[in-house]
């Protein structure tokens, strides 16, 4: 059994918080999108699969279907043809049809910025919800993807075998500034930390690092 590695202590957090906000301050999600129905599509199909396959996907999808009122519409083959080169399309095609029908029932058309009502839409989990929210309100939640789940246990920030445990994890020991940690993560993550030949050479956090895999 793998040894669980040394906890980050309480200087080493916040430096790893100073320096990922200093990095990171403008960092925004790689997603591209015009307003919160284009958002919280875009996030729904980036579910493991990347933002810049995601990026290729939504022009067709948004020039057919640019509200939820068409969306909600549309045929649900025609979802999948548009989508078929992400990962999953086939679950995809019908949370985003189910999702259109329940934001023009309940919230008349209007996607609701709220944590809860979003989490009651189909296909949105809490780390759906939170990046919406984080991107549409900068919101003080942070999400966590593989990249965060990933730098957050490299790092020692957390040891929870689960994404929502590392997002309280996280959560309780940075407390504030959160949306732009989880840019930063995201973005240090993808480049830097990243789960194959990490560029530990590049790092500016080697030094803390609490993994045994260093290059």
């Amino acid at each position: 059994m793998e040894k669980l590695p040394k906890k980050a202590t309480k200087k080493e957090i916040n430096e790893i918080k100073e320096v990922f906000l200093k990095n990171y301050k403008e960092a925004k999600t790689e997603l591209q999108y015009k307003n919160d129905y284009e958002l919280l599509i875009a996030v729904m199909l980036s579910a493991q699969c990347t933002d810049k396959r995601v990026n290729i996907i939504t022009p067709a999808l948004f020039a057919e279907y640019p509200d939820i009122k068409a969306l909600k519409k549309a045929n649900l083959e025609d979802i999948k043809e548009l989508i078929k080169t992400c990962s999953f399309f086939n679950n995809k095609a019908k949370n985003l049809l189910a999702m259109a029908n329940e934001v023009y029932k309940k919230h008349n058309g209007e996607i609701p910025l709220d944590r809860d009502k979003l989490k009651d839409l189909p296909g949105v989990g809490q780390k759906t919800a939170n990046v919406v929210l984080i991107e549409s309100k900068g919101a003080n939640y942070i999400a966590v993807d593989t990249h965060v789940f990933r730098v957050s246990h490299r790092l020692g920030l957390s040891r929870a075998q689960t994404p929502l445990k590392t997002e309280e994890d996280l959560s309780k020991i940075f407390k504030d500034n959160l949306g732009i940690l989880h840019q930063a993560m995201v973005l240090f993550g993808r480049y830097i930390c990243k789960a194959i030949n990490p560029k530990c050479n590049e790092c500016f956090l080697n030094h803390i690092c609490k993994s045994k895999r260093k290059i």
